[in-house]
């Protein structure tokens, strides 16, 4: 009888990478049958899932009831909490639902809760740094997870390659240059993941490797790249030009409409130091991916494949 895994955020860039990278391989997709939580099942993308065997449930992050039965038979859950940016609820809002998730898996006796978690800025920076509060939130949750005693694995995924193409962080001037403005240093490095394709790649190998990976942080990131290395690279495959420049604080938050500005200021002064994984290297991380045959895109693979948004 096949295993239940249960995916929250289905139809979003974690959720769906997962569920991509679970029915894509020839173990995981016999010994799973893969459950899809989003808040919409009407929508485009949940009935796409639906059509390929998932079976597609709407639960609400912050009614207890739903989770209770979103989570119920489930072998294996994965979740990630979400800031609202404009609402200002992101501190109580994150940290409740993670609440509500790790005590719904606990009471239907989950096997191994797999959460998308980040690393406590306001912490590790002893209060300098006290705005990145999507960070702090997650880090938050990840605590709670280890109080209850759950079985558990903490993946925490790099700086999204994507920011760059859909959020237009590599900008295209009037002069045909693109680019790159950031309140850090070149010394800066910003560990890059290509989350559609990549992170998906990371809970395979925490599912296989289960009882390795039990308490432990997983980082996803396919290597650490400076802004002048992101640049270079972006040059070579696009035939582009591009520059990095180094601003002002001010100028960067000016950018964001509201509180925005400070909790991104905030985490890329936290990239720039002690460090977006504080320094800590991604060789094992890597090695948990090379163990079960997977390896994570690079840069410039990322740029061969999307190429077409920067035109």
């Amino acid at each position: 009888m096949s295993k239940l895994l249960t995916v929250f955020g289905a139809t979003g860039n974690q959720g769906g990478s997962i569920i991509r990278a679970v029915l894509s391989d020839p173990a995981l997709s016999k010994e799973f049958k893969i459950r899809g939580i989003t808040r919409d099942v009407s929508k485009p993308a949940a009935q796409a899932l639906a059509s390929q065997g998932v079976e597609v449930k709407a639960a609400d992050m912050g009614s207890k009831s739903s989770l209770e039965e979103a989570i119920q038979g489930s072998h294996t859950v994965f979740f990630v909490t979400t800031p609202n940016f404009m609402s200002g609820e992101s501190i109580s809002q994150e940290l409740t639902h993670g609440k509500n998730v790790a005590d719904a898996a606990h009471q239907a006796e989950v096997q191994h809760l797999i959460f998308s978690s980040l690393p406590h800025v306001t912490e590790t920076t002893n209060g300098r740094l006290k705005h990145a509060l999507h960070f702090d939130m997650k880090a938050d949750v990840e605590r709670y997870i280890r109080s209850k005693g759950l079985p558990s694995t903490f993946i925490l995924p790099g700086y999204f390659m994507s920011n760059f193409s859909a959020l237009q962080m590599l900008k295209k001037g009037d002069d045909g240059v693109y680019t790159l403005a950031y309140p850090v240093s070149g010394k800066a490095e910003f560990p890059l993941i290509d989350t559609e394709s990549d992170f998906g790649k990371y809970v395979v190998a925490a599912i296989k490797s289960r009882t390795k990976v039990l308490g432990k942080q997983i980082l996803a990131a396919a290597d650490y790249y400076t802004p002048s290395r992101i640049i270079s690279e972006f040059e070579e495959v696009t035939g582009k030009k591009g520059r990095f420049v180094s601003i002002d604080a001010e100028t960067y938050k000016s950018f964001f409409p509201g509180t925005l500005g400070d909790e991104l200021l905030d985490n890329h002064l936290f990239i720039e130091d002690p460090g977006y994984f504080v320094g800590k290297s991604l060789k094992d991380s890597l090695d948990i991916l090379a163990e079960v045959g997977l390896k994570p895109a690079t840069w410039k693979e990322f740029l061969e494949k999307n190429k077409s948004a920067f035109q």
